[in-house]
């Protein structure tokens, strides 16, 4: 005997908000992507981080992806999205999921944090479904980058062909500065009976 189908799709629907939740999700974003109530979202994150959801505003202007790091970050994970949606009949809220998960292993794979919260990920799709985000082709290397829909992008070079003079420069790299090269291991070597490091 079948379950009801709302007992299906609700169950599907908790397991889609716990797994959001555990990519780091606000509140707002659950509330997009599902049809359960405020309560039971905020019981579900409650359950699954064992604290409240932060309160507060989210992020509402597009300039975060014009700068340089950021607009890396955010073209890889919307031309993997925007993929997945082309290749896939999955919904809007799974391809978010798949893409986001995509985006983190291919950072990992080249020795970097993220710097694209999977709230951010969902606000960039929105921006670009309203229109006032798109994307455009590198006239250096071709690869599709993150742009004001209205810029003059003729003659547009993206930030890895034409990085910024401070590129790269932030705090994980004042750090490694700091701490200078590495130690290498000394050998020891015995001579007359006496122990000497090289």
């Amino acid at each position: 005997m079948t379950a009801p189908r709302g007992i299906i799709a609700e169950a599907r629907s908790v397991e889609r908000v716990r797994t959001l939740v555990a990519l780091g999700a606000r509140l707002q974003l659950l509330e997009s992507v599902s049809t359960l109530s405020r309560e039971r979202l905020t019981r579900i994150y409650r359950e699954a981080q064992g604290k409240s959801p932060p309160k507060g505003m989210l992020p509402f202007s597009t300039d975060w992806f014009m700068t340089w790091q950021p607009n890396i970050h955010s073209s890889l994970f919307l031309n993997l999205y925007q993929r997945v949606i082309k290749a896939t009949n999955i919904d809007e809220a799974d391809a978010l999921i798949l893409s986001y998960r995509l985006y983190g292993e291919q950072v990992a794979l080249l020795g970097h944090s993220q710097a694209l919260s999977i709230t951010r990920a969902w606000r960039l799709i929105k921006f670009v479904d309203s229109g006032m985000l798109t994307l455009t082709p590198c006239t250096c290397c071709r690869g599709q980058f993150v742009v004001h829909t209205y810029d003059l992008v003729k003659a547009y070079r993206c930030g890895l062909c034409a990085p910024p003079s401070r590129a790269g420069k932030g705090r994980e790299w004042r750090d490694l500065e700091a701490a200078g090269p590495p130690a290498l291991p000394q050998k020891t070597r015995k001579h007359s009976g006496e122990t000497v490091t090289a």
